[in-house]
């Protein structure tokens, strides 16, 4: 046939490839695949989203406390000015010494501040005072955001004490850090010869530091209003550590005094408006700095935002046993 043009033409036929059964099986090449991909990770992308909103609205909380701590200092500073304006000076235009709060540290200062700051020797003594001795290693717990320990915080109490002993300033006794646990765990009769050395029923404050294991308190109890007063940076309350109070100072009367104390005339408050802590490293320094302002009736005008003040000013405070 090869030469005959009208010759049929045979042509061998293959039969059509199949589809492997794995790809038909993959649920890759599933009708619904496509929609069960979108609603998988659309709905993981979604949920990822609302974290994001959830933190966002929580910063921006954060940051609408900030602003409104902000403003309420920025109100009273311009209401004190438009105060001092108004009133004539008598004698000398001299703002009050407890109203000044935040002197400055100057150059000389700062640089015996980060002396004293500089980690080792760790063990090194650098002052003592009160039968209390900071050591470099305890002085470092005031440098960034350390938490401060008990050295630190006692020797301050006894620094404000010290003050009080000064005529024209409010008489002040201080329990030290271990005073608060002591006394909720074991009861007055515990406690009772703390103030053998002591007349508590003469002071004007009593300052009381709590601690909640991590996290420091302060309670103010004013002799002279009969009222207990608790400063807690976190805005926490503490029912509990009131009333134990109450009845040390029911335990305390009966002791030296030989009778019992009319606790219908005292009255207990926490405090409203009071600055927060923006970070969890800083409630020993609110604590100490509540007590401060409370030792010699000053306005607490003070926030957040001078923390790192404090800190380094406390540096020098007690470096030479001596509140600014």
């Amino acid at each position: 046939f090869e030469d005959d043009p009208d010759s049929p033409i045979l042509v061998s036929e293959k039969p059509a490839t199949r589809t492997p059964s794995r790809i038909l099986q993959s649920p890759f090449v599933a009708e619904t695949w496509v929609k069960e991909f979108n609603e998988k990770y659309g709905s993981q992308a979604r949920q990822r989203q609302k974290q994001i909103e959830e933190e966002q609205i929580k910063a921006n909380k954060l940051e609408e406390r900030r602003k409104k701590r902000e403003k309420t200092i920025e109100e009273q500073v311009t209401e004190r000015l438009s105060i001092a304006e108004k009133t004539p000076a008598v004698v000398e235009d001299k703002v009050p010494e407890k109203e000044i709060s935040f002197p400055k540290i100057t150059d000389e200062m700062q640089a015996e501040i980060g002396k004293a700051l500089q980690p080792s020797p760790e063990g090194e003594i650098l002052v003592k005072g009160y039968r209390l001795e900071i050591s470099r290693k305890d002085m470092h717990t005031l440098a960034g955001l350390n938490w401060l320990n008990d050295e630190i915080i006692n020797f301050y109490m006894n620094m404000i004490m010290d003050r009080g002993n000064k005529q024209g300033n409010l008489k002040v006794h201080a329990f030290n850090t271990f005073f608060y646990t002591k006394l909720v765990q074991q009861g007055p009769s515990s406690v009772m010869r703390w103030t053998r050395r002591v007349s508590l029923f003469a002071m004007d404050l009593v300052l009381v530091p709590v601690h909640l294991g991590m996290h420091w308190c302060m309670a103010v109890m004013d002799m002279r209003s009969k009222c207990i007063k608790y400063y807690d940076s976190m805005g926490g309350r503490n029912n509990k550590g009131i009333n134990a109070l109450r009845d040390y100072l029911q335990a305390e009367h009966k002791d030296k005094k030989g009778s019992n104390l009319d606790l219908s005339e005292w009255t207990s408050q926490y405090p409203e408006n009071i600055p927060q802590q923006m970070n969890g490293s800083d409630c020993g320094m609110f604590a100490c700095k509540f007590a401060e302002y409370a030792s010699r009736d000053a306005s607490i005008n003070f926030s957040q935002t001078h923390m790192p003040y404090f800190r380094r000013r406390m540096v020098w405070e007690i470096l030479h046993k001596q509140l600014v």
